[in-house]
């Protein structure tokens, strides 16, 4: 004989199926957020691509051009476009940039040869960049530990991108963001002449820091390192007459993206990037 269905058996049945369709919710919501995930982290990448343009378009205003970006200093040291960026950003000690900086690696007056980022020199200093954005700002040797720098000193500062990882040095930190300047003088863009003087950027500008590789994988290799993929990925299909690259007239950002790699589809930019094959 059947057992009446009781209000505690009610109750008990109506209790399993809200929890059977929450579980479901969140298995939809997790699926969903998993989906649209790398989509928001992008857009975090773009924002913080802002405030280093707006830096680097003060950083023009205050001194007729954009900062420098080829592969060393005067003085022949490895100091690429990405750590002078930053120097035009924030000086070499995140307290702004002196006005007689020559771009060097060792800080120096190029005429004195006498050190300019001390504290007696911050009444002159010239700040493009906002205070709250030093989060993204690390150590070299930060990002990839020590006796992982290569050519550079440990302590030259980098702006970071979003994508944070664990690194050797024990910090939490994403890549560096790749800067190149548009050589005013240039007319050409050649994937098939890459050291050709007369090209609009230069693939050589970060080039030794594409070279560190990945932070605890030395041996990962970066094809943006590729100097065809180089001008490839930069050229602007738009203009159609001639090879031609975007923003020919200013400078270009590259966040290596969520898979810590340059060159490849998902790298973060401040023009439409292009993943195009050899």
């Amino acid at each position: 004989m059947r057992q009446p269905v009781t209000r505690r058996h009610a109750v008990a049945a109506i209790w399993l199926l809200l929890f059977v369709a929450t579980m479901l919710f969140l298995v939809f919501a997790f699926l969903a957020y998993m989906e649209v995930a790398p989509f928001i982290r992008d857009i975090r990448q773009r924002a913080a691509l802002v405030p280093i343009e707006d830096g680097a378009e003060l950083f023009a205003n205050a001194f007729g051009r954009y900062p420098p970006s080829d592969a060393n200093d005067m003085t022949g040291l490895p100091y690429c476009g990405a750590m002078k960026l930053v120097e035009a950003l924030v000086g070499q000690d995140l307290q702004g940039f002196h006005p007689k900086s020559g771009f060097r690696a060792d800080g120096l007056d190029p005429t004195t040869l006498v050190p300019l980022y001390t504290p007696d020199t911050l009444g002159v200093r010239h700040r493009a960049f906002p205070p709250a954005q030093n989060a993204y700002i690390f150590k070299l040797v930060d990002v990839f530990g020590k006796g992982n720098t290569g050519p550079f000193r440990d302590d030259i500062l980098v702006i970071c991108d979003i994508f944070e990882r664990r690194r050797p040095s024990g910090k939490k930190t994403g890549m560096p963001v790749l800067y190149y300047r548009a050589n005013p003088s240039g007319t050409r863009h050649d994937p098939n002449n890459p050291n050709d003087p007369n090209n609009i950027y230069d693939y050589r500008d970060n080039l030794a820091l594409l070279n560190l590789g990945i932070p605890g994988d030395p041996d990962a290799t970066h094809s943006l390192a590729d100097p065809k993929r180089f001008y490839l990925n930069t050229r602007n299909d738009r203009i159609r007459e001639t090879s031609r690259p975007y923003r020919a007239d200013s400078y270009i950002l590259i966040s290596a993206g969520h898979d810590r790699l340059y060159g490849t589809a998902d790298d973060i930019c401040n023009f439409e990037w292009k993943y195009r094959e050899r």
